[in-house]
């Protein structure tokens, strides 16, 4: 039987994961310094992480790719690029897939711990209810079949956000134990 993975929810800072192997980076498509997430992961990682990110661009919505953490306390970064809202479709999928991407990748490393972001809910629109539910039940679904990972931990912006991912995850698991 695959152990169990622990996910959790905590409110934070991506580029403060000491103790994860590999932070996500809601990515724009160059690969390259932004705002939100992006901006905060590229500022601690220092130049090194943009030169490593070159000759990966682009990325379409819904891929995923790895690199050295460079400065940041962790051992990789993986750059997800979520979904536009409204412009990339079929949305959910493509949200779902970086989810599952991150994980691949992580699994490919023999990870054990990694920490995501609310991909695609800052400037990519996305409304933070349904991006909640498409990455817990990806999440969900995708470690029971992980053989390294053992710990997702979800970094949320603010405190309204960490209680809406707390109660999807803790309905999302009570719906799987019924």
């Amino acid at each position: 039987m695959t152990p169990t993975v622990e996910i959790e929810c905590r409110q934070g800072d991506i580029a403060n994961q000491p103790d994860m192997d590999a932070v996500v980076n809601a990515a724009n498509a160059q690969l390259m310094s932004g705002g939100g997430v992006a901006g905060a992961l590229h500022r601690a990682a220092g130049p090194g992480l943009a030169h490593e990110c070159q000759p990966e661009a682009p990325i379409r919505p819904g891929q995923a790719v790895i690199t050295g953490a460079h400065d940041l306390p962790n051992r990789h970064v993986i750059h997800c690029l979520g979904p536009v809202y409204g412009r990339d479709e079929p949305s959910d999928a493509l949200l779902a897939s970086c989810y599952r991407e991150a994980i691949r990748l992580a699994e490919e490393q023999e990870l054990a711990s990694i920490a995501f972001p609310a991909l695609s809910t800052g400037a990519f629109g996305y409304p933070m209810n349904e991006a909640t539910r498409v990455a817990l039940t990806t999440v969900l679904k995708e470690t029971q079949h992980c053989d390294h990972l053992r710990q997702v931990r979800f970094i949320l912006h603010d405190g309204e956000s960490l209680a809406l991912y707390q109660q999807t995850l803790s309905m999302l698991k009570d719906a799987e134990s019924s």
